[in-house]
């Protein structure tokens, strides 16, 4: 499907990264690629296409960014903390100067949804998570939700708050962002197989952590043939699109 690639200029980071843009009309949506993706990935892999139809009905904008996984996330040689800074700096890019940018552009005036596969799942989570004053509806598909399995065990101040798992634990239940929650649209889905282990523990540990806090949100598990893989990612994201646009 026909797009537009552009570079977008971080002051934060002191960088410019790529975006991929589709659609012409409806809720925008923050697209979060793959460990170590970038923003063409999602069109090379299928799922601009597997979107199409709400694409071109006017339903849905995509804005699909470059990740800094391989400085953060995935910068295995560095201290988990100064990975976790890296992070947090593009966190502060994405929320405090592309954000804006998105409501500039479409002229959108509710909360945006976001969107991602595996790490990028993570990522798109814990945004709606850590921000649901900016986003509304998010649909990750095999995201981890603990921190702490990604960085060796290794946990701070920083990780705890990129940590789903561990944020929604530690919430107190009177926190305002209850009530913000439970007005998103909350979708986290994962398989049952090939490299779906941690996926699961993960999302079943956090489905556990948001009944206790009286968060809603639909955690659906799909079957033990579904693995980590983006034929699997197309279909569900066909399947779940129309339960937040329609």
């Amino acid at each position: 499907m026909a797009g537009d690639a552009f570079r977008f200029y971080s002051h934060v980071l002191g960088r410019e990264l790529g975006v991929s843009r589709y659609g012409h009309g409806g809720m925008p949506c923050l697209v979060f690629p793959s460990q170590d993706g970038r923003s063409g990935d999602f069109e090379g892999f299928g799922m601009v296409d597997a979107a199409r139809p709400w694409l071109e009905g006017g339903r849905l904008r995509m804005y699909c960014v470059d990740s800094v996984d391989g400085q953060t996330w995935s910068n295995y040689a560095a201290h988990p903390h100064d990975r976790m800074r890296g992070h947090e700096a593009w966190f502060r890019h994405l929320t405090e100067e592309f954000v804006p940018f998105m409501y500039r552009d479409t002229g959108w005036q509710g909360r945006l949804m976001t969107l991602g596969c595996s790490l990028g799942a993570t990522h798109a989570a814990n945004a709606l998570f850590r921000r649901p004053d900016l986003f509304g509806a998010v649909i990750a598909l095999s995201g981890a939700y603990d921190a702490r399995w990604l960085l060796a065990g290794y946990s701070d101040e920083l990780v705890y708050l990129n940590s789903p798992l561990d944020s929604i634990r530690g919430m107190p239940p009177d926190h305002p962002y209850v009530g913000l929650l439970n007005s998103c649209r909350i979708i986290l889905c994962c398989g049952q197989g090939a490299w779906e282990e941690e996926m699961l523990r993960s999302v079943r540990l956090l489905e556990d952590a948001m009944r206790e806090k009286g968060i809603a949100a639909w955690v659906d598990v799909w079957g033990m043939d579904v693995n980590h893989d983006w034929d699997w990612w197309r279909r569900q994201l066909a399947y779940y699109l129309p339960k937040v646009l329609d």
